[in-house]
């Protein structure tokens, strides 16, 4: 018999945002997993929704299981605290930040951990305000959509070109950051990725995509990247990356569940890139593998974030009372 059928989980997944696929597949195998756990769970694919929507669809505590800039950024994160339930993942205020890639690194910077320097793009602009090779990224996008390598001058012009055709295209045009490439010119960092569980890092997972370039397609519809959990680091450097993981998921407000990205150098040094605050839980995903690698399963993950929701849900509740003087 189920020990949480008083626990009845609205799981979400879909919304507008250009990561939909996978959020529809994380959404898939969360509901699979809070039910091999003992939870009753429901099912929802969503567009854009309203709070009186939400109000009408059953649950007991929120899975909201949404990734980029509406369903991870912020303005999903508003109804579901209007709504009143329990949800799982960061507020509104952390998830604005924590997408905005320019902000967190305003926040890295001031925690003093090293993180690439940047400029937001300016597509009327001709010249790249840095010498290629470059990196141009979405501010508030994931899953590396509409990103860019430029090593070339001849690069930069054409991904220039293609996203101002888009700029004067779109209602709602997506800014564009610009990094140096982390490697130079030869490309030959090295990319590793720290999850969080309620604030304690998770095992280091190196990866190795087979062309080089970790893109949409060797994330989730590929089977050649390889994945190497706790890779052979220099020393002290595991430690000093998830420690700052740590510190970069406190400063900006993440609770429950996250995922900050590194690249390693040839000189052995590591640069934060970004953290997301819903990662994905695909069979791709990286979460669920580290916490896998520390005997963790998915129905223990899943579970464990849903029991987290309530947590802090009765938590901030019987703060809320005793302000009132309850």
């Amino acid at each position: 018999m189920s020990t949480n059928s008083a626990d009845r989980v609205l799981v979400l997944g879909g919304g507008p945002d250009a990561e939909r696929d996978v959020s529809l597949n994380s959404a898939r195998a969360i509901a699979d997993a809070l039910l091999a756990a003992g939870f009753a769970v429901e099912r929802r694919t969503i567009e854009r929704i309203t709070a009186d929507e939400l109000a009408r669809m059953p649950g007991d505590v929120v899975f909201p299981a949404l990734h980029g800039g509406w369903g991870e950024g912020g303005p999903l994160q508003d109804i579901l605290e209007s709504d009143g339930r329990p949800f799982v993942g960061s507020m509104s205020r952390a998830a604005r930040r924590a997408m905005d890639k320019i902000a967190t690194k305003f926040v890295a910077q001031e925690l003093g951990i090293a993180t690439p320097a940047a400029h937001v793009l300016d597509w009327r602009d001709p010249v790249c305000p840095m010498p290629p090779p470059v990196v141009i990224k979405p501010v508030h996008e994931g899953s590396t959509i509409g990103l860019y390598l430029c090593r070339t001058p001849e690069d930069w012009t054409d991904a220039r070109a293609t996203i101002a055709d888009e700029a004067q295209q779109a209602d709602t045009p997506r800014a564009y950051m610009i990094e140096p490439l982390v490697g130079g010119s030869g490309g030959r960092a090295r990319e590793l990725t720290v999850g969080l569980l309620d604030g304690r890092a998770l095992p280091i997972i190196e990866i190795v995509p087979a062309d080089g370039l970790y893109d949409y397609e060797a994330k989730y519809t590929r089977n050649d990247t390889r994945y190497v959990l706790d890779p052979a680091l220099p020393p002290g450097l595991a430690e000093r990356i998830k420690e700052q993981t740590v510190r970069i998921a406190r400063a900006l407000g993440v609770r429950h569940v996250a995922r900050a990205d590194f690249l390693l150098d040839d000189a052995g040094a590591a640069w934060f890139l970004e953290i997301n605050t819903m990662p994905g839980f695909t069979d791709h995903s990286l979460v669920p593998k580290a916490a896998a690698h520390m005997g963790l399963s998915m129905p223990d993950v899943c579970g464990n974030l849903v029991r987290m929701a309530l947590r802090d849900h009765a938590g901030a509740r019987g703060e809320r009372r005793a302000g009132a003087g309850v």
